[in-house]
């Protein structure tokens, strides 16, 4: 008699499937990491994350269960950052804090894997790369609140933490260093701000950052008139 032929298993396409009273309670857990936060990364932020991820994820048909999870959790570890000035990486701490807080609460492995690597990949300046739709979803929505007038507001808020000045247009950006007083939010946008609409991933994040990118380039080019005096 001839063998059948074995065929190969396909990973599994569920999706994650957790009651909302989890994610509440996983989300007041992960407010509690912002008791002490900065202005710049405080939950605020956090809900506005949320809030484009729901904005987003649908369209990308995205898995809202580990979505949801990943951006109440992505930023846990700022405040070790912060505390070190840099030298901690918020995403890898935060990555290994959402480890614990999800398998204390039971979370499957599969799918804390999943949300990890969501929170491990949401980092501009890190060169980890997004895989999956998630992890995706949640790198545009952050980024997005680093843009437009939200994000503006958002540099000027870091730069009067680490006493940063006002305004810096005439200084060689590429001789300033992060955490002094010349990381200012023009410094911030030099650096940053102006690359992040190059940077996204999704349909729907690339036409919302078209928009906040020119408000935002349209902003830094009155501030260096009006501290000019030209306006």
């Amino acid at each position: 008699m001839r063998t059948p032929a074995r065929t190969q298993k396909r990973p599994s396409k569920k999706r994650a499937d957790f009651s909302e009273r989890l994610f509440n309670q996983i989300q007041r857990e992960a407010r509690l990491f912002f008791h002490d936060s900065r202005g710049s990364h405080d939950w605020d932020h956090t809900e506005r994350v949320l809030q484009l991820c729901l904005r987003i994820g649908p369209k990308e048909k995205a898995d809202l269960g580990i979505l949801k999870l990943a951006a109440v959790l992505h930023d846990i570890g700022r405040s070790e950052e912060d505390r070190t000035n840099g030298k901690v990486c918020h995403s890898e701490a935060g990555a290994a804090l959402a480890r614990t807080i999800l398998g204390a609460h039971g979370v499957p492995e599969d799918a804390i894997t999943r949300v990890a690597h969501c929170i491990e990949t949401h980092r501009f300046r890190k060169k980890a790369v997004p895989a999956t739709k998630e992890a995706k979803v949640l790198f545009d929505a952050d980024k997005l609140d680093s843009i437009g007038a939200v994000g503006i507001g958002r540099a000027f808020l870091f730069a009067g933490e680490v006493g940063a000045r006002l305004h810096n247009k005439d200084r060689d950006i590429s001789k300033t260093l992060p955490y002094t007083k010349e990381d200012t939010a023009f410094r911030e946008y030099m650096v940053k701000l102006r690359w992040v609409k190059n940077r996204i991933f999704t349909k729907e994040g690339r036409r919302i950052a078209r928009e906040r990118h020119e408000f935002m380039v349209e902003f830094f080019d009155r501030l260096d008139r009006e501290t000019d005096g030209a306006l």
